[in-house]
Order: structure tokens, then C-alpha cells, then sequence
């Protein structure tokens, strides 16, 4: 297993144990984290990238902006956004990507409900952005970041986990998980109160920040102070060009499509960062095995009499 390795303002280095990343994201991700720093026009593009790479891998720049009701001009500028000389290598970019995608038909996206669509529609709908959103993190998923967050948490004498809003819920049940298997780990919905543990951190620790826009304040606050303390930050978010990522030594990216008039696909996105989190705590539990065996088990036994069911048997 090779070594990663980072530097953190105002600390010596850290050799992590780590396996290295597959390199960049798939465009489409690149694309949606990106998204909140773009103009309207190159948005619409942007929009019309993700809603179909397979098909616009095969459209002229003329055509992508006519679909986008903007100029080609405006396509160019949204390339070089990406990191792309021009729209040649943007095509090349989605026909390459698209082999690997093309065993993965997506129906209806949920962007596309109506206020008039059936149940069963939106029942379709609803599972078919989960999956794609889910299928389409695990995509991207940078593996040699992800494997040096488990071994900060592994190591950490403290977790703080921060979240507002619907990222509060994530942050909370996150943060339930890990005490739940012997971790020092803590959450505090209150800002004042998230500030005040932030303090606490020193060296070793580790803050979690979940924010899916990037962009929440009382998160990016709470995650410098603790950076500050010399604390390792980490965050969760779908867009990697955001504010967070000032804060952030580690980023774990979402992809998840957020385009939708009536909110369904923000609901949907909550799935994507629960992937993150689950493989997050399952790699913790692996390498702490016997210790977060006993804590889940002792855990288990002391809320036991709350239960309706049948005492279990224990050998």
C-alpha cells in the first residue's frame, strides 16, 4: 500500500497510509461542481452536459449552443472553466467516459417530474435519481482520500461532525455510529455550542464539515476553527470548487444532480453523502474490528429492555 501525503498550514508533514486515487473525476462530475460559479448562460450549458453526455459527446459547439441558447463563445469559456483546452477535448472527454456508463440506462430523471405525474411515476422517478446519484458517486469517488479520512478517524483522540440543515440529520446519525463503536465523536446542532467544541480540538482530532452546496457559513465556520486548533478537516459536499474547500484538507465529492422545481432531487442528494458515510464508518469498524465489535454489542445489550421483541440470545 503506497503513502499520501499532505501539509497542513502551520504543521510539520503528515505521511498518511493511503492508497492513490484514479485521477480525475468523470467530467460529469467536474461539470456539477462547478456548477454554483458559473454565469446563467454557461449554466445552460453546463445543464445540457449533464443531462445527456452520451448524446452531446456527439454535438458540434454550434449545436450544444443553440441547445443551450447561448453562443459558442459562451461553451469555450465553460471549457476552459473545466480545465479543458476547448470543446474538442470536452467531446473526447464525454465519448471516452461514455463506454464506461453505457451499462447504466437511466429513465426519467427526477428533475423532469411535473406537478400532473402519477404516483407510480414519481415512485420510478425518485428510485431512478437515487441510484444514478448513488452509482455516480461511487464513480468518482476518490479512493485515496477516502482510505486517508478512515485512518485520521482511526487515529483521531476526537471527532467533531458538523452539518446544518438537512445536513444536520447526516451529521447526527454519522456521529451516532462511530460513539456507537467506542469513538469520542460529538455533534452539536447549535452554532454557539458547535463553535465551543471546534475550540476543543487540538492536534489529531478530526472535524467532519457536510455541507452539499459547499457553501453553508455556520459549517465553514465551525470547520476553520477547528482547523485553526490544528485539528484534520475533512468535508462532505457536491461541489468541489466551493467555499468549504478553503477550509477542507480532505475533500470527499457527491455527484448528484440538484436541478429540480420541486425539490425531489435535493431529497435524493441526501443519499449520495450517506454513501460516503457509510463506507466511511464500515472502514473504521474494519480496522478497529474487535474493539467496535464489543462497543456495538455492549451498546446493544444496554437499550435491550427498551425493546418490544423477544429478549435475544446471547453466546
Amino acid at each position: 500500500m503506497s503513502s499520501q501525503s499532505f501539509r497542513r498550514a502551520g504543521s510539520t508533514r503528515v505521511e498518511l497510509d493511503g492508497r492513490a486515487g484514479a485521477g480525475r473525476p468523470p467530467i460529469t462530475a467536474v461539470i456539477q461542481s462547478v456548477l454554483p460559479n458559473l454565469t446563467r448562460a454557461e449554466r445552460r450549458v453546463a445543464e445540457q452536459l449533464i443531462d445527456d453526455p452520451a448524446a452531446a459527446s456527439g454535438w458540434t459547439i454550434t449545436e450544444l449552443a443553440q441547445r443551450a441558447h447561448t453562443s459558442a463563445t459562451t461553451v469555450t469559456r465553460l471549457c476552459r472553466s473545466l480545465d479543458l483546452p476547448g470543446y474538442p477535448e470536452l467531446r473526447l472527454t464525454l465519448a471516452a467516459e461514455g463506454g464506461a456508463t453505457q451499462n447504466h440506462v437511466w429513465a426519467k430523471d427526477a428533475g423532469d417530474l411535473s406537478a400532473k405525474d402519477p404516483l407510480d411515476e414519481v415512485v420510478a422517478s425518485v428510485l431512478n435519481g437515487s441510484l444514478r446519484a448513488l452509482q455516480q458517486t461511487a464513480d468518482q469517488l476518490d479512493l485515496g482520500q477516502l482510505q486517508t479520512a478512515v485512518s485520521l478517524l482511526v487515529r483521531a483522540g476526537r471527532v467533531d461532525v458538523y452539518g446544518v440543515g438537512a445536513s444536520s440529520l447526516l451529521a447526527r446519525d454519522f456521529q451516532t455510529r462511530l460513539h456507537r463503536i467506542g469513538l469520542n465523536a460529538s455533534n452539536s446542532l447549535d452554532i454557539h455550542e458547535a463553535l465551543v467544541s471546534a475550540a476543543q480540538l487540538s492536534r489529531g482530532d478530526v472535524a467532519v464539515g457536510l455541507s452539499h452546496s459547499g457553501a453553508a457559513k455556520e459549517t465553514i465556520e465551525v470547520l476553520s476553527e477547528a482547523r485553526r486548533r490544528g485539528a484534520h478537516t475533512i468535508a462532505i459536499t457536491n461541489h468541489s470548487r466551493s467555499p468549504i474547500a478553503d477550509v477542507a484538507e480532505l475533500m470527499l465529492t457527491t455527484s448528484a444532480h440538484d436541478r429540480s422545481p420541486l425539490r425531489e432531487s435535493a431529497m435524493i442528494a441526501r443519499h449520495a453523502p450517506l454513501l460516503i458515510l457509510d463506507c466511511l464508518f464500515i472502514g473504521v469498524a474494519q480496522r478497529t474490528y474487535a474493539h467496535a465489535r464489543r462497543r456495538m454489542e455492549a451498546a446493544a445489550l444496554a437499550v435491550e429492555s427498551h425493546s418490544l421483541l423477544p429478549r435475544r440470545q446471547h453466546g
